[in-house]
C-alpha cells in the first residue's frame, strides 16, 4: 500500500505539473518563440529526439515536466526569443499553464460525469431528467478532531449501512440511533470504496457545543451520471463553481492572516497531499479522479498569484513593462524571482513540518515508523 501510495502520487503531481508545462510550450510555439527543450520529467536526461529547434527529452525524475524558451528571463532579444515578441504573446505563453491545468480538470470533471460522480443528494434536489442517479448512501463528509469517529480511524467518504444490525437508509435514522445509543458501545458497519468493515465505536453522551455524539457530518450521496454531450457544459458549470470556491477559501486565509488569526490548519503540502491520496484511492478510482482536477484548479490558482517566481508573477512585472513603456531590468527581475523562489521553498518546508506534525499518525501509517 505504501508503494501504490507513492506510485499513485508521483503520477498525479507528474501529470499536474506536466500538463501545466504543455499550455506553454504550445502557446510558444504557437507564438513563434524558439524552444530550445520541452521535457517530460526532470534532468538527468535519459534520451532526446531533436525536432527542428527543439530536443523533446526524456528525463529519469517523472515528476512533472520543463520548457526552455530562448530568452524566457527577458535577457536576449533575438530573433524568436520570448524577450523578442510583444505583449500580448508573452502574456498569452505565460498564462497558458494556468489556462490547461483549468482545461484539465474541466476534461477530469467531464469525464467523471460521465461515468458517475459522487453527489450530494438532498430531499427535492432535480438533477435532471437525463440523469442517472445509483443509490443514496449515508456518508461522512467530516470527521471532527479528537471525537470518537476520530479515534475509531472513520474517514472522509465512508459510508455507514447498519448501526448495531439496523439498515440505515437515511440521515435522520442514523442520527437517531447514535444519539440514543450514546455512552454505549455501538457496533457501526461501514463501506469505504469496495471495502467493507464494521467499528465498535461509543458516542458521546456530552460532545461539545457544535459536534454530535460520533463527531461527524453525515450527507446522502449517490453516484449521478449524465450522456457525454451533457456532462461537457455541466463539467464546465462544475469547474467554474470549483474555481469560486477555491478563490473564496484563499480569500478567508488572507482575512484571517490579516486579522493576525492562525493559517496553518488550512494550509497542506506534499506530505498533507500524500495522507490525502492514499485515502482518497481507498474510495475508488472516480473519487480519484475528481480529487486530482481538484488539485489542479489548486495548481492553477495558485501559480496565477501575482508573487515573484510564479506565473502570476511574472505577467505582474510584464503588465508593470506594458505600463512603463519600457523594459524592466533583466537582473533586478530574475533577482526578485529569486527572492520569490526562496520564500516559497521556505514556506513550503513551514507546510511540510506542520503535516507531519498534523497528520503524525496517518503519516506513520504510509511510511511506517521512519518518522
Amino acid at each position: 500500500m505504501i508503494l501504490l501510495t507513492i506510485l499513485i502520487f508521483a503520477i498525479i503531481l507528474g501529470l499536474l505539473v506536466f500538463v501545466h508545462e504543455l499550455g506553454h510550450f504550445i502557446m510558444a510555439k504557437r507564438a513563434g518563440m524558439k524552444v530550445d527543450e520541452f521535457g517530460f520529467g526532470f534532468p538527468p536526461r535519459i534520451f532526446g529526439i531533436k525536432k527542428g529547434d527543439t530536443i523533446y527529452s526524456i528525463n529519469l525524475i517523472p515528476l512533472g515536466g520543463f520548457v526552455k524558451i530562448v530568452g524566457e528571463n527577458g535577457d536576449s532579444e533575438e530573433p524568436g526569443s520570448f524577450g523578442s515578441k510583444p505583449f500580448w504573446p508573452r502574456f498569452a505563453v505565460l498564462i497558458a499553464g494556468v489556462t490547461m491545468n483549468v482545461i484539465f480538470a474541466w476534461l477530469l470533471i467531464s469525464i467523471g460525469m460521465t461515468s458517475g460522480l459522487p453527489t450530494v443528494i438532498g430531499e427535492g434536489d432535480n438533477v435532471g431528467t437525463s440523469a442517472h442517479v445509483g443509490i443514496a448512501q449515508v456518508s461522512i463528509v467530516e470527521v471532527g478532531s479528537k471525537s470518537p469517529a476520530f479515534d475509531a480511524g472513520l474517514k472522509l467518504g465512508d459510508s455507514i449501512y447498519k448501526i448495531n444490525s439496523t439498515e440505515i437508509t437515511s440521515i435522520t435514522q442514523a442520527q437517531t440511533l447514535i444519539k440514543d445509543n450514546a455512552g454505549k458501545a455501538t457496533t457501526f458497519e461501514l463501506r469505504r470504496g469496495n471495502t467493507e468493515f464494521s467499528k465498535s465505536i461509543v458516542p458521546r453522551v456530552n460532545p461539545p457545543e457544535g459536534e454530535g455524539a460520533l463527531g461527524v457530518s453525515l450527507s446522502s450521496i449517490a453516484k449521478v451520471s449524465y450522456p457525454w454531450y451533457e456532462s461537457i457544459w455541466k463539467g464546465l458549470l462544475t469547474t467554474l463553481g470549483l474555481i469560486w470556491a477555491t478563490l473564496s477559501a484563499f480569500w478567508g486565509l488572507i482575512v484571517q492572516a490579516v486579522h493576525h488569526q492562525p493559517v496553518g490548519a488550512a494550509l497542506s503540502g506534499p506530505v498533507g497531499i500524500a495522507v490525502l491520496t492514499r485515502d482518497v484511492a481507498q474510495l475508488g478510482l472516480i473519487y480519484l479522479i475528481q480529487f486530482t482536477a481538484i488539485l489542479s484548479i489548486n495548481l492553477a490558482i495558485i501559480n496565477a498569484i501575482p508573487f515573484p517566481a510564479l506565473d502570476g508573477g511574472r505577467v505582474l512585472f510584464l503588465v508593470i513593462e506594458k505600463l512603463r513603456r519600457r523594459k524592466l531590468n533583466p537582473k533586478a527581475e530574475s533577482l526578485a524571482n529569486a527572492i520569490g523562489f526562496s520564500l516559497l521553498i521556505l514556506l513550503m518546508v513551514f507546510v511540510t513540518v506542520k503535516d507531519v506534525s498534523h497528520y503524525s499518525e496517518g503519516f506513520k501509517r504510509l511510511f511506517g515508523n521512519i518518522f
